[in-house]
């Protein structure tokens, strides 16, 4: 984009270039996505989910569980943590429902709540190896 040389940028300041070199906002454009955007509650519980992802521990159960159920036992000694953290963590996921329990025994196994969760680890995974120029085959990675 080349900028408009009647626009000047204050003394000091570089511009930006990842903004318009004007601001002409196109209303109808603007209440039609104003309209189609999702709600506060929404927002909050989709930012929630994002927060959560946001973890490397959390990420690594999660790719643990996207290949098979596993118990706490089995996760602590997966990743190389300890049960304690490892409870933790799930109890943080299944509060969002992004996994489920199953009581067998006196074992508890853990597995992703559902369709949607995998998906979303597996497009997430995908997004990130496009990103680095890499595929699952290049990087070892077998997406359930």
């Amino acid at each position: 984009m080349t900028r408009d040389p009647a626009v000047q940028d204050p003394p000091g300041e570089t511009p930006d270039p990842d903004a318009c070199d004007v601001f002409i906002a196109d209303a109808a454009r603007v209440e039609r996505v104003r309209a189609a955007l999702i709600g506060s509650r929404q927002v909050s519980a989709l930012s929630e989910t994002f927060r959560l992802l946001g973890d490397p521990t959390r990420v690594r159960i999660l790719d643990a569980l996207s290949r098979d159920e596993l118990c706490v036992c089995d996760l602590a000694t997966l990743l190389g943590l300890t049960e304690s953290a490892v409870s933790h963590q799930l109890r943080l996921l299944r509060n969002l429902r992004l996994v489920r329990s199953r009581r067998d025994g006196r074992m508890m196994f853990y597995a992703l709540d559902d369709g949607h969760i995998i998906t979303l680890f597996h497009e997430g995974l995908r997004h990130v190896d496009e990103a680095s120029g890499g595929s699952p085959a290049a990087t070892g990675r077998t997406p359930r």
